[in-house]
Order: structure tokens, then C-alpha cells, then sequence
């Protein structure tokens, strides 16, 4: 066993948006690692067939869950205290993208995206802290976006229901840092899953092809080597992507009147 494995071995650790993509590369990462997970999202069948091609594939538990369910997410806590009764880290992975200029989204779909980036998670995270804090402290980590950090094109309500998400998180590093919880924050740049497939165009409707940015992107199973590996070296401020997006979450702090430069001509879709 590495001192990687065993930085994870045994941890129950509860993943959302776990049927595909990023959630689904993730689980792949930690199950090889030896933990032990609880995999959310809407759709059971992929779910099975998630979990079916992890390691110890017996031993991960599945909570289909629409997060944006407040009564479900309750019953979900509930049946893990019941079923494991404790909770070591949650991973707020679950989310939804935009693909449509500031001017052609309705109100209806800025409140779909922030129900689901930003509402939805704080909400799960809120009730998951009594399971997190019982044995005196545990760790969350949740997926914001580099988009989050800099807004771009296309992305309006997207990129700022994730800076709410990365903001929320520091707080509540601050608040609960007594208590002993971790809580980290990853910004994707892009990854080559189906997100842009997903996102939602201005009426609220399905984009159904993936961008070309997208399509050219690092894959799923390098950006949760990476994920894992930082989190397990404890840190809190995780950037992966390419070396655009990386500097231009660099450019966020260091000098934001050239990252609007950059902004303005970068190719985002």
C-alpha cells in the first residue's frame, strides 16, 4: 500500500453527480485507492454500471438523488446514518453548464443554473456537516470552475454561480475550521466529458453537441489523478486545466485588467 492509498483507505467518502464524467473518474480514482463511497445522482441505471467497474465494487454504496430535492437530500443523510453512520468527506461534484449569451437566457434558466451550481449544494453540504463533524472533523470539497473565476462568453450565470459556490466555501473554511473540517475547492478548466452536451442553452434546453474546446480537453481520469493527488497533499486552492486556463485563474488574482483582455479573445466555445 502507498501513502497515498492509505491517506484514503477505508474512507467513506460520498460523491454526487457521480453517473458520469468528472464523478465517475473520481470514483475510479478513490475506489483504486481503497475508499469506500457513496455515489449519487439521477440516473440509477448509469450508477449500476459505475459502480460495477470499480474496485470493491461490493462494498460502494448507491443513493440515486436529485440534489435539488431538499426532502430526498434529507432521506439520502438519513439512510447514510443509518447504513454507514458516519461520513468522511463529501464531494460536491453534481452540476450543470450554460452555453448562451447574457442576452438570449431567460430568468427561468439563470434560476435552473443557480438552483443547481450554487443552492442545491450548500443545501446538501449544510445538512451533510452533523455526519461530517461526528468524529471531529471530515472534508468537503466542492467542484466550482475556472469559469467561476474569471466569466466568460457564453457562460454568464454559469460563471457566477460558481464564484458564489467558491466564496461560500471560504466561509465556511473559516466558520467551521475550529471544528476541524477540511473544506477545498477545485476549478476545472475544461475536461473532455459531456458538460457542454448538458449545459443549458438561453431557453433552458439541452446544447446536445459538445463544444470544440471541450472535445480537444484533458480527460476525465487525468484531471481526478491530479484532484486526488492535491487533495490528498491538503490543499485547498486546486486550479487543473491547460496552461490557458491556468494562467488566466493566475491573471484573476494578479492583474484582472489583462484578464479581461484575455477574456475578450479567448476562443471558449
Amino acid at each position: 500500500m502507498t501513502l497515498q492509498n492509505a491517506a484514503v483507505q477505508n474512507k467513506v467518502i460520498w460523491i454526487t453527480g457521480a453517473s458520469g464524467g468528472i464523478g465517475e473518474a473520481l470514483a475510479r480514482e478513490l475506489a483504486a485507492d481503497g475508499a469506500r463511497l457513496i455515489l449519487s445522482a439521477r440516473r440509477t441505471a448509469e450508477l449500476e454500471q459505475v459502480r460495477a467497474s470499480l474496485a470493491n465494487s461490493a462494498e460502494h454504496l448507491l443513493l440515486p438523488l436529485d440534489i435539488t430535492d431538499t426532502v430526498a437530500v434529507s432521506a439520502a443523510i438519513n439512510q447514510i446514518k443509518q447504513q454507514i453512520g458516519g461520513l468522511d468527506w463529501l464531494i460536491n461534484n453534481a452540476g450543470i453548464s450554460q452555453r448562451a449569451l447574457i442576452t438570449d437566457t431567460t430568468s427561468d434558466t439563470d434560476r435552473k443554473l443557480f438552483e443547481v451550481d450554487y443552492f442545491a449544494q450548500i443545501n446538501l453540504t449544510r445538512q451533510a456537516l452533523p455526519l461530517l463533524l461526528a468524529d471531529g472533523g471530515g472534508k468537503v470539497v466542492f467542484i466550482s470552475s475556472v469559469a467561476g473565476l474569471v466569466g466568460t462568453q457564453y457562460r454568464g450565470s454559469y460563471s457566477a454561480a460558481k464564484a458564489a459556490l467558491h466564496l461560500w466555501a471560504n466561509s465556511l473554511r473559516a466558520e467551521m475550521f475550529e471544528q476541524g473540517l477540511s473544506v477545498a475547492t477545485i476549478f476545472p478548466g475544461f475536461v473532455k466529458t459531456d458538460v457542454s452536451r448538458n449545459a443549458l442553452t438561453g431557453d433552458g434546453s439541452a446544447l446536445g453537441q459538445m463544444d470544440d474546446a471541450q472535445a480537444n480537453a484533458m480527460s476525465a481520469e487525468a484531471f481526478a489523478e491530479q484532484a486526488v493527488k492535491a487533495l490528498l497533499k491538503g490543499k485547498n486552492y486546486i486550479v487543473i486545466g491547460g496552461l490557458k486556463e491556468r494562467l488566466a485563474a493566475l491573471m484573476s488574482r494578479l492583474s484582472p485588467e489583462l484578464l479581461y483582455k484575455m477574456v475578450r479573445k479567448s476562443k471558449v466555445r
